[in-house]
């Protein structure tokens, strides 16, 4: 990736000292004045992730807690900034929302006392707590691979799964109760099945 202020992270520099990493463009000051304060109450670090940031901040991803959530499950996206998605406040993906893939507490703590955050502001997640995200490509760009289940655009899927397994599970319960019949038919009464005579 190209560096040309040569700028070297802190954790490249200092090798001999516990390091707590807290990305963010900029970092929410509310996670910044926690990770201190847990440090100086518990006397310890928190529990980092493998990127050396703190778990009860950066464990779920921005997508799991977002508002915006059930439109993504709908399969509900804005397409253009000025569309009636944008204004109904549809989900962002499409616009190159990289909350699927982030992880940060920016839809549950917010900035500026929990005011806001980009989500919010009607704005994408760039993915700025995630390692080398200024080079993974145009903050537009939407995201590939990503399962979404498309509630309203899946419904005819769903309704023929689902009478599918209703079907089987009709067709198991009339063989079954045939199979049971024809068992009983063989059982006279007063006597139990192969007695001979």
């Amino acid at each position: 990736a190209p560096n040309p202020t040569q700028a070297t992270p802190v954790h490249k520099v200092i090798h001999n000292k516990p390091i707590i990493k807290v990305p963010g463009c900029p970092p929410i000051a509310e996670v910044m004045t926690a990770v201190v304060t847990y440090i100086l109450t518990f006397e310890r670090m928190p529990e980092l992730d493998q990127q050396g940031r703190p778990k009860m901040f950066y464990s779920q991803r921005i997508h799991d807690k977002c508002y915006r959530r059930p439109h993504f499950d709908a399969g509900q996206f804005v397409e253009s900034w000025d569309d009636e998605a944008a204004r109904k406040g549809y989900c962002l993906y499409k616009m190159g929302c990289k909350g699927p893939t982030t992880y940060n507490a920016c839809s549950t703590i917010r900035w500026n006392e929990g005011t806001s955050f980009p989500i919010q502001a009607g704005h994408g997640c760039i993915g700025c707590s995630e390692d080398g995200f200024w080079d993974k490509g145009s903050w537009y760009a939407r995201l590939t691979d990503i399962p979404q289940f498309g509630v309203e655009a899946n419904a005819d899927k769903v309704g023929a799964t689902a009478a599918a397994v209703v079907g089987t599970a009709t067709a198991a319960h009339i063989a079954a109760s045939a199979v049971k019949r024809a068992m009983q038919k063989d059982v006279q009464p007063g006597s139990q099945k192969g007695d001979e005579k």
